[in-house]
């Protein structure tokens, strides 16, 4: 099989819902990453650009890593492809570049943007002639224009109330989640985070405004996250503080061959190793980590416990301990989101799985691990895994 190499990342910060990237669409923010890598390897030649994105129905729209190419520096003759799984379309990215290079091209440029703070509302068309009647739905996260037989058959539970049935299935505390969150924020490096960051200049009549800092992670206290309200079940246990956030960001990643590593005078931080999806039940989507690394470890012969590198995105602290509890990994261990995750760095849908590729990537090169492991759960009930090896 071609060995496929993950060689940079360069990353926007990570911005709050209607915070310092408001003012970024989505196809901007895509471009800036790829003119990012295009810095730091001015002569590149690339095969083709795959993005992910979840939401796709503002700016977003008619496949914006075509529009991200068009407004880089990559010439126009360079092909695009959007991809969507949701929470993990930064990872199929991935390893859709990935397989294109397996197929015989070079180099891939792969990763993913969402901005959830510009996500439209959508309305449909009438139903009926002369309809007075409006459906209207805000597109930042969650369901919409549901299908009558999906909700009969598997309901249509919001992200946190997913989070409320895991927890209540595999019993995890309203305690542990506040821990796990806390520990998850205190070990967030902004120092480490800074080396993949790619500030973000923002015009405005007043000035320029230089975003080169991750906007989500807040100092706390157990004692604060203790009180705020769990509002999605009554005695609840998922809160804004133990969940990720709403956010805006994009990331990028160069993947390449062997022969793209050397005529290009690339540094691989790791090779690209199997990779796995599975569906899992709908309200329980936060433990589709558990059945990717389960299909994962067919084709490995690898499970989850033996990495030595985890990165798993923190949708939920509820759903991260979960799958750590299957896994018989301990919920503070220190291999799993070493440098922080979502609930301190923040969500953007389509970008996270591209940036905890990056993450991964070069925590494996800098602690000189056998594997690591690059898992996402998904809404709607699936779950991605990647293998990372080193280069």
């Amino acid at each position: 099989m071609t060995d496929v190499f993950l060689c940079a990342h360069r990353r926007t910060p990570i911005g709050r819902h209607g915070g310092a990237l408001a003012m970024v669409r989505p196809d901007d923010m895509a471009a800036h990453v790829i003119d990012g890598l295009l810095d730091l390897h001015p002569d590149l030649s690339v095969d083709e650009v795959i993005l992910g994105c979840a939401n796709q129905a503002g700016e977003d729209n008619r496949n914006v890593a075509r529009m991200a190419v068009l407004l880089s520096r990559l010439p126009e003759s360079t092909p695009a492809l959007t991809v969507n799984r949701l929470c993990a379309s930064g990872l199929d990215a991935v390893i859709a570049g990935a397989r294109a290079i397996r197929d015989g091209a070079d180099v891939i440029i792969a990763g993913g943007v969402e901005s959830m703070t510009r996500a439209p509302f959508v309305m449909a068309k009438a139903e009926t002639a002369f309809s007075r009647a409006a459906e209207i739905h805000d597109t930042t996260i969650g369901w919409r224009f549901v299908n009558d037989r999906i909700a009969r058959a598997y309901g249509t539970d919001s992200m946190p109330e997913t989070a409320e049935n895991v927890a209540a299935a595999h019993a995890i505390a309203r305690e542990d989640q506040d821990a796990f969150a806390f520990r998850a924020q205190s070990r967030y490096s902004a120092d480490w985070h800074a080396a993949d960051i790619l500030p973000v200049t923002i015009r405005s009549r007043k000035g320029d405004t230089v975003v080169a800092t991750d906007e989500h992670p807040r100092a706390t206290t157990l004692e604060k996250l203790a009180q705020l309200p769990a509002p999605f079940r009554a005695g609840g246990t998922v809160t804004a503080g133990n969940a990720a956030g709403i956010n805006d960001g994009a990331s990028a990643l160069i993947l390449a061959s062997a022969a793209g590593v050397k005529r290009h005078k690339l540094t691989p931080l790791a090779r690209i190793g199997a990779a796995a999806s599975a569906g899992v039940a709908p309200r329980l989507m936060g433990i589709g980590p558990v059945a990717a690394a389960e299909h994962l470890a067919t084709r490995t012969g690898r499970k989850a416990d033996r990495y030595d590198v985890i990165e798993l995105n923190e949708a939920f602290a509820a759903q991260v301990l979960a799958c750590l509890r299957v896994w018989g990994i301990a919920d503070d261990a220190p291999h799993v989101n070493a440098h922080g995750g979502g609930i301190s760095m923040g969500h953007p849908l389509g970008m996270s799985g591209a940036r905890i590729a990056g993450t991964a990537a070069r925590r494996l090169a800098e602690t000189g691990g056998t594997a690591a492991l690059v898992t996402l759960c998904v809404g709607v009930g699936q779950g991605v895994a990647l293998e990372l090896l080193p280069a």
